[in-house]
């Protein structure tokens, strides 16, 4: 399928933009919270609050987000609206993208808001340490450590702790598995569900065909991925001597006794076949899983829900998908 022409427009705004590898990572930063400040309308509703919990490294940061009060979501079961008032809302602990390098909470937080509202869901979105200053395994230990925290606190959260979903996009799909994982094999909670959003799961030395068929010209580019995976893991990269599982969950030995998962896909992204992979990988494991490629589209189209058709199909995909599965428990 040719690339969706709301996308073309979209990529043909940041055509003249220098590629973030020769950038500094300070400036790279910066720009993508102005980026998403002033291109990501406001999404009314949720109310949203700002805490900082004990990380495994000092402070971290999180946001809350509740959903209204009244009301239901569009498509919600009744079942599930009046098990509320007794259960709580089903719980999300969100990690952003941003190849472990770039993205906060406010890159973010409409992306949050809209499956808040969506899903009908408490949102806990976590703002992990970033390299290259807090390399691997820094992120993924502050995200269990949020998870961990946020299903403690599920009850006074206005959540249900035994509606558990892990969720993010890109490098946060690849957090959102990571994490998955670590709780199957570390003493849980387990969560009921996974939402990986384009993940990263496999080291660019993998190579993956897409990373030559989408090397260029769709927005995450090739060159950005090593330079992503290089400052995550620190220069040289050791590729022969392996690289942990846990920071590219693809090749993990066992995924069998993970949560069901939802992966999407973008024809146009550098990242995809081994999302795909990865998805086949649950699937084999037994593990309740759908995999969906969204033609057309690149990477970071979720984020874009306002301006791609199609990205609001996909996020009404995902937000369809938590609540089916948070009214089976």
């Amino acid at each position: 399928m040719a690339l969706d022409p709301q996308v073309k427009a979209l990529l043909d705004l940041f055509r003249d933009q220098p590629p973030i590898q020769t950038l500094p990572v300070h400036v790279v930063r910066r720009a993508y919270t102005q980026r998403s400040l002033e291109m990501f309308p406001a999404v009314p509703g949720p109310a949203a609050e700002d805490r900082t919990i004990d990380g495994p490294a000092g402070r971290l940061r999180l946001r809350v987000y509740r959903p209204p009060a009244a009301g239901t979501a569009a498509g919600e079961p009744a079942a599930v609206a009046e098990g509320r008032a007794t259960d709580g809302l089903p719980l999300i602990v969100f990690f952003h993208g941003g190849g472990w390098v770039v993205c906060d909470l406010d890159t973010h937080d409409t992306m949050c808001r809209r499956l808040c509202l969506g899903a009908h869901a408490v949102v806990v979105s976590v703002d992990y340490r970033l390299a290259p200053e807090q390399r691997f395994p820094a992120a993924p230990d502050d995200c269990l450590a949020a998870t961990r925290w946020a299903v403690a606190h599920a009850a006074a959260l206005g959540a249900d702790a035994s509606r558990v979903f892990v969720a993010g996009d890109s490098a946060g799909g690849n957090l959102a598995a990571v994490v998955a994982m670590r709780l199957r094999d570390e003493g849980g909670p387990v969560p009921i569900g996974q939402v990986l959003v384009y993940p990263v799961t496999a080291h660019y030395a993998a190579g993956m065909p897409s990373y030559e068929a989408c090397a260029e010209g769709y927005g995450l580019t090739r060159d950005a991925m090593v330079w992503f995976w290089d400052a995550y893991l620190g220069q040289p990269t050791d590729v022969a001597a392996g690289v942990h599982p846990h920071a590219a969950p693809l090749l993990a030995a066992d995924l069998r006794g993970l949560p069901p998962a939802i992966v999407l896909t973008a024809q146009y992204d550098v990242l995809r076949d081994e999302g795909e992979a990865f998805g086949d990988r649950l699937r084999q494991a037994g593990v309740s899983t759908v995999v969906r490629r969204y033609d057309g589209l690149h990477h970071g189209f979720l984020s874009w829900v306002h301006a791609i058709d199609r990205a609001s199909d996909a996020m009404q995909e995902v937000c369809s998908w938590i609540r089916a599965n948070a009214a089976r428990t």
